[in-house]
């Protein structure tokens, strides 16, 4: 991995950055539970609140459905601005564990239903994708640093 092509601006060191990020996604220590985005995006429960206690290591965020598809890992969650219940479905087929709806879109009824009938918690935050990124990426950080 070239690092030089990696820009990320933060209040922290670079360096600094680039290890706990090496750490955090890399060799994935961090775990973080569906219920720990509620507090981090503060978002709002849109349905399946049995299910928040799954823990996860991973995340994608993207419009796409095809890069959805392409992304495809196991017990991962999903930020999105897309709401159709194809999100639903596409997001069961490659093992998101929840879907993260931002920029405060809510998702039809249909797809509601289908999230339930999977067992797929549904989340809705306000904050923009990029912004929402980044808090995960922070908390992330901030969890690597209490180990």
């Amino acid at each position: 991995m070239n690092k030089s092509k990696n820009h990320i601006y933060y209040n922290i060191k670079k360096d600094e950055i680039e290890n706990n990020i090496y750490r955090c996604f890399f060799r994935k220590r961090v775990i973080m539970k569906v219920k720990d985005l509620i507090r981090i995006l503060d978002a709002e429960v849109l349905c399946c609140e049995d299910f928040l206690d799954q823990e996860t290591k991973d995340f994608g965020a993207c419009d796409l459905l095809s890069d959805i598809l392409a992304y495809s890992k196991d017990e991962y969650v999903l930020l999105t601005g897309l709401t159709s219940s194809q999100v639903v479905r596409t997001a069961e087929l490659t093992g998101a564990i929840a879907i993260v709806f931002v920029r405060g879109k809510l998702p039809p009824q249909e797809a509601i239903g289908l999230a339930k009938s999977h067992h797929i918690p549904l989340l809705k935050t306000d904050n923009l994708m990029f912004t929402s990124c980044r808090k995960i990426v922070e908390e992330f950080i901030k969890e690597e640093k209490n180990k």
